[in-house]
């Protein structure tokens, strides 16, 4: 393992960085999840993205799936939240953290009935915001797709049901 190849060829550094409140609104409210683009695909340059999952007390998170090009992380930051590694569920608490490579089935769920929270991260820094605001219109809309329009927004988002 070695460091990737140089990406900033400046010779004194840049004031570059970005500062995110953690009072600052969610960026997506949807019915029982608030989500924070804490980092973004496109500010990190593509390198990653990262976002702060709030989920209310109501059950809520994705069926199994996976992603041919990206991996995907989680660290409970608050409650308990179910990880799913692809062969079994574990109750994730604070400090607990699940990485998924390119390929792996997972998923997530609250079923607590309490609020939990915990970070997300996929690598390479992929467009997820488009994917999390289309479910979101969906639900608050009630429009009602077609299983072969289902299929065609994961294969659009890289997410794929199993």
């Amino acid at each position: 393992m070695s460091y990737p190849e140089q990406r900033y060829f400046g010779e004194s550094g840049e004031h570059s960085g970005v500062f995110r409140s953690a009072g600052d609104p969610p960026d997506l409210p949807m019915r029982t999840t608030q989500v924070h683009y804490l980092a973004t695909g496109g500010l990190t340059g593509g390198a990653y993205g990262l976002y702060r999952w709030e989920m209310g007390p109501s059950p809520s998170g994705p069926g199994a799936h996976f992603h041919r090009t990206m991996t995907e992380s989680f660290y409970v930051l608050s409650g308990t939240i179910r990880l799913y590694d692809g062969v079994k569920w574990t109750d994730g608490r604070p400090g607990d953290f699940l990485f998924v490579p390119e390929g792996g089935v997972h998923a997530f769920r609250n079923e607590s009935g309490e609020p939990a929270s915990m970070l997300i991260l996929f690598t390479p820094g992929a467009p997820r915001e488009a994917y999390f605001e289309e479910l979101a219109d969906i639900a608050a809309t009630g429009r009602s797709l077609s299983p072969e329009e289902w299929t065609e927004l994961y294969r659009r988002h890289d997410q794929y049901m199993v």
